[in-house]
């Protein structure tokens, strides 16, 4: 679900000619809240809005009826059910969304190997390759939807372009359940006129320094000076967006895209002032992330925390280890000493993540120290199978039995800024968030 700014006068026909837009970005429509009308229709025709449905919770996704209303994700739950009371709230099922989501890029793989999946819900194809057999982008776009459609059950909306960039926000002004082609002369008239937030990348922070210059659209963004661009920006950003605003975007469609991070964490239903609820908490979902990590056949080098108080000051930490792991007692240990160093926020703790990062094939060479204790490993593995038989609740530390287990959330989009900023042990903090901030739809960098 994206909250990224639409323009109504971008959806509209910008010409035929698909000679030289191989670049697909196929996005489910409210992908969440679709699926949940697919297993359950009595849901049909009401508005829906799928997240935490206590009074902590955060949307994840809506249909475009509560959008309309002003519901977003991110939002906590409260303020979506005050602007849209006679909303169905259903509270999800990530296993569910994942299988759908396999079903979908199933679809895809079948079109082209040049396929990068980007999010639970949303892939670029480069249909190059694909064209003979399939025809034009065009009708590529067109056969992909009909078969997600007829397969799986779902809208899927899909951006037709020369870049990923482009294609990217074309699928956005496509929705709900549409397709949107930009051929390729067409496209800096077509970037020009929207608003500056519709260009990937630029999120809330930088919207909001671009904003206070007074450039508000990407044609603003186009023509204004490098220089003045750097000073806001730095060199990196300012090169990089300005090119975007041209329609300048050389990233190729990565295939099997290897990911970066696992990582899990939960707002709390109050505010929570206990050292010992908190290294509860770290416990269990360090072994979530272990158990992720085993699955994935991946280790970690860095462990990482993520605190937020309840007035939503954050503070990001992060260690790295003397060899990767992959079990859940190295990154406990790892994670609470983290913690161990802060003072628990005045007012308690809102919201605690555990994160493991710098992830490597578990065979590719891992290194080892020659005191290092292969029984864990080999218990954790022994539970995995057991697990796997009997079902995810089967077993448990045993300082766990009888504690209810926190809910899994990813690393959302709204925590990238506060993750780039990390450095090993380093002390920096992120500064003040709003509601909601760091709980959202699965994406980039998260291990599913």
């Amino acid at each position: 679900m994206s909250n990224a700014p639409r323009d109504a006068r971008a959806k509209r026909d910008w010409g035929s000619d698909d000679s030289a837009t191989p670049i697909l970005h196929v996005d489910m429509d409210s992908f969440f809240a679709q699926v949940e009308m697919r297993e359950d229709p009595s849901l049909v025709g009401r508005p829906i809005i799928v997240g935490g449905t206590s009074g902590r919770g955060v949307v994840t996704s809506a249909t475009y009826e509560a959008r309309a209303l002003g519901v977003r994700a991110g939002m906590p739950t409260s303020r979506a059910r005050a602007l849209c009371p006679h909303a169905a709230f259903v509270p999800g099922s990530h296993g569910l969304y994942r299988r759908y989501s396999q079903e979908v890029m199933g679809i895809l793989a079948t079109i082209t190997p040049a396929l990068e999946q980007v999010s639970i819900d949303e892939a670029f194809l480069d249909v190059s390759g694909a064209r003979r057999r399939l025809g034009s982008p065009l009708e590529i776009a067109t056969l992909i939807r009909t078969r997600i459609r007829d397969s799986v059950g779902l809208p899927a909306s899909v951006g037709i372009a020369s870049t990923k960039s482009v294609a990217k926000i074309a699928s956005s002004h496509a929705k709900p359940d549409g397709l949107l082609l930009i051929p390729h002369e067409a496209t800096v008239e077509f970037l020009h006129g929207l608003p500056v937030g519709a260009l990937w990348g630029v999120g809330g922070r930088t919207g909001a320094i671009l904003d206070r210059e007074g450039i508000d659209t990407i044609g603003d963004l186009a023509h204004a000076p490098l220089a003045r661009l750097t000073k806001l920006l730095g060199v990196a950003s300012a090169h990089h967006l300005h090119d975007l605003a041209w329609g300048i975007d050389p990233r190729p469609v990565a295939p099997a895209r290897a990911e970066k991070s696992v990582g899990m964490e939960r707002t709390f239903e109050e505010d929570v002032r206990s050292r010992a609820q908190i290294e509860e908490f770290i416990l269990a979902a360090s072994h979530d992330c272990a158990r992720r990590l085993r699955a994935g056949g991946v280790v970690g080098w860095t462990i990482g925390i993520k605190m937020r108080g309840a007035d939503f000051h954050t503070i990001t930490r992060s260690v790295s280890l003397v060899a990767p792991t992959d079990t859940g007692r190295d990154i406990a240990r790892a994670a609470r000493e983290l913690f161990a160093r802060e003072d628990m926020p005045i007012g308690g703790v809102r919201l605690f993540g555990v994160r493991v990062e710098g992830l490597q094939a578990r065979s590719g060479g891992v290194a080892v120290t020659l005191d290092r204790d292969e029984r864990p490993a080999a218990s954790e593995r022994a539970m995995d199978q057991i697990r796997t038989k009997f079902g995810a609740g089967a077993l448990a530390p045993a300082t766990l039995l009888g504690k209810k287990t926190p809910e899994r959330r990813s690393f959302g989009a709204d925590d990238r800024q506060a993750s780039s900023t990390e450095v090993s042990s380093d002390r920096r903090s992120t500064g003040t968030d709003g509601p909601g901030v760091g709980v959202g739809e699965p994406q980039q960098g998260t291990l599913l």
